[in-house]
């Protein structure tokens, strides 16, 4: 097979499909929300055995999710295995082993006040659920959520992006195949099909984007008061304090930036490095992506393992982005090269960026790194606190009371230390932002619990409750105050 470099078909993207009409759209809907009554009281045998053949049917065909990733922007296939399949199986993987106890309903304790009932809380599906995927990890981000409603009993309506359509195109072909339309289907198309379907009355949204277009999924679902899950952005900073290995540091910073050509909504998106080591770091940045990628622009263009930017608008995008930062005084240190015929932007770091600059205000999502440096771990500190919560923060350092500072003086939706993005790997942990970079949670027994009610049931026993009821006479109104004051 070629690789990417050789042979990009992402310049030649494939022609759009034509984006349903809102008739069909609502006729779907309709069905679904049907067949959703009757899912309520599906099995977890039933629901495992569609996961299982979601999961046979990924596996069988790989080369056509490695084709469409080469195809959309020039992922190398190790790339598409790592973070388009593996997540997506894995996330099949713990719903299957786990899902028999996720649904059984949990038993709670009585309170004080009512002593003689039995409680529990009860797992039913919320219903229709919308998914909205974003276009860097186009696959992953929309077949991972779609497991989660699957495990939950949701019926579910799939909107991938139509910036990466041969992704978008492989996993229409994967749903016809796998489900009936009422309770698994998709559309395709622009902002157009997005706006048709936000106005309908979904039980749950799940979108994965940018904070602008969050707000707008958010208004939508305002108005049918549906619940969201939230999957966000923002810039993520990544600190490195002077205790850190800075060998070790910048390997895996290297890679943080580097997989998806920086198009990672958990990627690092700027750095604060301690002054004592900010040479060390870009010389050891410099060195390690010259051993992964190549040691010039040429070499690191005609790399197997470096993936393309999605197209010439977000190709553009940083590339004006840089031009900003140069213009106000920035340094570019390592790459810098770029070329918009194939949308190939090499690694690139910029110093000396102020805050007035694009790349200090923006999120990249780009592979350019803004660095700054810092004497006391307070200024970093205090320009994270200035802006919105990021998605993800990542500290560096062996510095114990460093490390708790920034935990306890900061908020973030997701953290790392000593490393970054493999939060999002981690199955067992919730992933999601806070404010600006999101709400909810996702992954494992948290995408479950996001397209689940979880429904309080009380059953009184022999409870004295009763006791309270009115008329409120002078002995009623004692007892009240009586069992006040003993809880109090």
């Amino acid at each position: 097979m070629s690789t990417a470099a050789e042979n990009l078909p992402h310049v030649q993207p494939a022609p759009p499909p034509a984006a349903a009409p809102v008739d069909e759209i609502q006729r779907i809907f309709a069905a679904q929300q049907l067949r959703a009554n009757r899912l309520r009281n599906s099995t977890a045998d039933e629901r495992i055995a569609r996961l299982k053949k979601m999961k046979t049917a990924i596996m069988e065909r790989t080369q056509e999710i490695y084709d469409a990733g080469a195809a959309d922007f020039g992922k190398p296939e190790p790339e598409v295995d790592l973070t388009e399949i593996m997540p997506v199986i894995s996330e099949i993987n713990d719903a299957v082993r786990h899902l028999k106890k996720w649904m059984k309903p949990k038993k709670v304790a009585a309170t004080l006040t009512l002593l003689g009932t039995s409680s529990h809380i009860q797992y039913e599906p919320k219903g229709v659920a919308l998914i909205i995927a974003p276009w860097n990890y186009p696959i992953n981000l929309c077949l991972g959520p779609l497991v989660s409603a699957i495990a939950a009993g949701c019926t579910a309506i799939l909107k991938p992006s139509e910036m990466t359509p041969h992704s978008s195109a492989f996993m229409q072909k994967l749903v016809e195949d796998l489900f009936t339309e009422d309770e698994v289907a998709m559309f395709q198309g622009g902002p157009e099909v997005s706006t048709a379907l936000l106005d309908l009355p979904f039980d749950h949204i799940f979108f994965t984007g940018s904070p602008q277009i969050g707000k707008v999924v958010m208004t939508a679902a305002a108005k049918h008061l549906t619940s969201v899950t939230l999957e966000l952005g923002g810039k993520s900073p990544f600190i490195v304090d002077k205790s850190a290995n800075i060998k070790d540091t910048a390997q895996k910073l290297a890679w943080g930036k580097g997989v998806n050509n920086g198009q990672t909504c958990i990627a690092p998106d700027h750095v604060y490095v301690h002054e004592d080591v900010r040479e060390e770091l870009i010389s050891r940045l410099r060195e390690r992506w010259g051993e992964v990628y190549g040691k010039d622009t040429a070499a690191v263009k005609a790399s197997p393992d470096y993936a393309r930017m999605v197209n010439a608008r977000h190709h553009g995008r940083v590339v004006s982005m840089l031009e900003d930062a140069k213009a106000k005084g920035g340094k570019v240190v390592i790459g810098g090269g770029s070329d918009r015929a194939d949308n190939f932007f090499e690694p690139t770091v910029v110093t000396d960026v102020g805050d007035d600059t694009l790349v200090m205000q923006e999120e990249i999502f780009g592979p350019v790194l803004p660095m700054r440096s810092f004497r006391d771990i307070s200024e970093p500190i205090a320009e994270i606190n200035a802006r919105p919560k990021p998605l993800a923060l990542y500290m560096f350092g062996k510095d114990q009371k460093v490390i708790d500072k920034v935990m306890k003086e900061t908020a973030a939706g997701t953290t790392c230390i000593n490393h970054c993005m493999i939060q999002f790997l981690h199955g067992n942990l919730p992933f999601g932002g806070v404010n600006n970079s999101g709400i909810g949670h996702a992954h494992g027994h948290h995408g479950f619990l996001a397209f689940s009610h979880e429904r309080p049931v009380v059953r009184d026993h022999f409870s004295s409750v009763w006791m309270f009821f009115p008329p409120y006479t002078g002995f009623i109104r004692k007892l009240i105050k009586l069992t006040v004051r003993w809880l109090a």
